[in-house]
């Protein structure tokens, strides 16, 4: 039923109604009647006269409050405002309403359902959401992802509030990583000046089409700014290139953060391998090893399970040293804060190579770590599997060391070789060769 807090005129429904009614041919003849408290947007009076009242609610089936007060003034600044009530309520037939009946199961499935009328104005928007984490989710059946009207107010969207840091929606379900990105170089930043060009959160995840970062997307997130990012890493740093490929941005540029190597299921495409290509049952079968964490030996065998004769695209690892937490990945530095010490990463027993995680992406596009023992970086079992990411003095693959100092021994030996094969020649008169019978002028030489 429908209900006015703190309102003792409007108790009994009959009341209720003829006051409704009043306000609705008063406001409808064109009258300037209205709450005084609550200016509303002319075209939109006739609705107002109710839902402008604070308090206005209705209790529904599974016990949850729908609110149906509509604040007048906010409306009216609106880019709605103009818009009509019915160009949104398509289902609400003026002449009966309110009806005596009408069945909501919950209020969130009022918002769902109520999300529909956005495609009516906005359907590139939607497609882009549909598309997205968020509307991924929806479709699978997770009702708690945000729909449009959880991050746009349809009675208070205001023009621009989304470029103020503080006006963020997505605050609203990721509230540890808006307060981690605040303390960020970017968050302080828009802090600190309303000219800030700093990223929100759309800047580098989009404001519809979300997707979740993982691989190579943080570090496009990051170069679609910081274009010229390469070459000023080879100013200093030896195979930026190869540590662009291997190392993500916040590994470095949040320095007091923790960090683990990340090995991707990848396909033969160099794309993230998913639950399609490889099945979850599959893959969590082949993941058990004593709840230690994934092994060197689990690791083969499941890459031998995935890439048998009968699949049809082939499976491999790509490792990636990032952060361990979300957080943590929005906690950017300073550029002069970030780590540029070698022997952060390149040392025995660094604290980087000390956390595994083997993954896949799951059905929603999220990617799924399982972990793994720090060992798969270290046993020659995982020569086959780990090649693209060996770290000089960080993982020790003491198979790879082995051909690596027989590479230099027998590069070196060639040159010593050559070396002393020279002075031989030299020191007996043989470098130059013989004359052959003719002198140096050209001449028979005489018996």
């Amino acid at each position: 039923m429908l209900k006015f807090k703190n309102t003792k005129t409007m108790r009994r429904p009959m009341q209720m109604l003829m006051l409704a009614g009043a306000l609705f041919a008063l406001t409808w003849s064109g009258s300037p009647a209205r709450a005084e408290d609550e200016p509303s947007a002319a075209p939109e009076e006739p609705c107002l006269g109710c839902h402008g009242t604070a308090g206005m609610e209705k209790t529904l089936k599974d016990g949850s409050v729908l609110k149906l007060h509509v604040p007048g003034e906010a409306f009216a600044k609106s880019v709605h405002g103009a818009n009509g009530c019915q160009s949104c309520h398509t289902d609400i037939d003026p002449a009966a309403h309110p009806p005596s009946t009408k069945d909501i199961a919950s209020t969130r499935a009022y918002s769902i359902a109520a999300s529909e009328a956005c495609k009516g104005c906005h359907q590139d928007k939607v497609d882009e959401w549909k598309s997205s984490i968020h509307g991924i989710l929806i479709a699978n059946g997770n009702v708690r992802a945000p729909v449009c009207s959880d991050c746009h107010n349809p009675h208070a969207v205001m023009k621009g509030a989304a470029a103020q840091v503080e006006n963020v929606a997505c605050k609203n379900c990721h509230g540890e990583i808006y307060n981690a990105y605040l303390g960020s170089v970017h968050g302080k930043s828009r802090l600190a000046s309303k000219e800030s060009y700093a990223p929100l959160c759309s800047g580098c995840h989009t404001a519809h089409a979300v997707q979740p970062t993982f691989g190579d997307a943080p570090r496009a997130a990051c170069t679609g700014c910081h274009a010229d990012v390469l070459d000023q890493h080879k100013t200093w740093l030896p195979n930026a290139a190869l540590h662009f490929e291997a190392v993500s941005c916040p590994a470095c540029h949040v320095p007091n953060a923790k960090r683990k190597v990340d090995l991707m299921l990848i396909d033969q495409n160099d794309k993230a391998a998913g639950t399609k290509q490889i099945g979850v049952p599959l893959f969590e079968a082949s993941l058990k090893s004593g709840g230690k964490g994934i092994d060197a030996r689990t690791l083969w065998n499941l890459l031998q399970t995935l890439n048998n004769e009968d699949a049809t695209e082939k499976t491999k690892l790509r490792g990636l040293l990032t952060v361990q937490n979300a957080p943590d990945a929005h906690r950017l530095a300073h550029k002069d804060q970030a780590i540029s010490d070698c022997r952060t990463c390149h040392s025995k027993g660094s604290e980087a190579f000390q956390s595994v995680s083997i993954s896949l992406v799951g059905p929603d596009g999220r990617r799924v770590g399982y972990g793994a023992n720090a060992d798969v970086l270290n046993s020659p079992m995982s020569l086959g599997a780990v090649k693209g990411f060996y770290a000089v003095g960080g993982t020790r693959i003491a198979a790879l060391d082995i051909l690596f100092i027989l590479a230099v021994l027998g590069g070196a030996s060639v040159g010593i070789g050559h070396l002393v094969l020279g002075w031989i020649l030299r020191r007996y008169g043989l470098a130059n060769g013989h004359k052959h019978g003719s002198d140096a002028t050209g001449g028979s030489a005489s018996a």
